[in-house]
């Protein structure tokens, strides 16, 4: 890889927020709106189509994100192995990546079981009526929580991006550098 890294921070970057921001405008918008429609027993049905257009979207945005971090992760391994504190934002990065990953899967899940429900009278896509089944009652409260979640999470792997935009300026990498004997030092002794 070259020195500059245009190509994969770009698909990490608008991956990331296509994610964070399509995420937040649906539990947001699309829900919302539906919410407004005069029929409860058509509000599932506007909901799920909104969502079923932007699924493609998001899971090309997930992609190239994907692909954007490994990249990134390869052109700055010798960093994450020696500098001190990118190791360990890059593993809480990580993690979080995985968890915004499980939990947009399980609402996609989610989805489609409101999917198989079209026709139940509910107050909106997340908000069930007082004669919603209880079946789509259950599975509605599931993707509140989780449509929240989601933005939550990518929204922490953004702040941990600038983290690591901060830590590759020349004065950080020194003496990152410089802490990180110390530390490997301090643990085996």
């Amino acid at each position: 890889m070259s020195e500059r890294n245009i190509i994969v921070r770009g698909l990490h970057d608008l991956g990331l927020g296509a994610w964070f921001g399509g995420s937040l405008a649906g539990a947001v918008a699309v829900n919302g709106a539906a919410a407004d429609v005069p029929d409860p027993a058509t509000r599932l049905r506007i909901a799920n189509a909104g969502w079923a257009r932007w699924t493609p979207v998001n899971a090309a945005a997930i992609a190239a994100h994907l692909i954007g971090g490994a990249g990134l992760l390869r052109a700055n391994r010798g960093r994450v192995a020696a500098q001190s504190g990118v190791g360990a934002s890059t593993v809480v990065k990580l993690a979080l990546t995985g968890a915004a990953l499980g939990v947009t899967a399980y609402s996609r899940l989610l989805g489609k079981k409101l999917q198989a429900a079209d026709g139940a009278p509910v107050e909106g896509a997340t908000d069930p009526a007082l004669n919603t089944p209880a079946s789509v009652k259950s599975v509605q409260r599931q993707l509140d929580v989780c449509q929240w979640l989601i933005p939550a999470l990518t929204g922490g792997i953004s702040v941990l991006t600038a983290v690591h935009g901060e830590q590759q300026r020349p004065g950080a990498q020194l003496s990152g550098l410089r802490a990180k004997p110390t530390q490997l030092l301090r643990a085996v002794g």
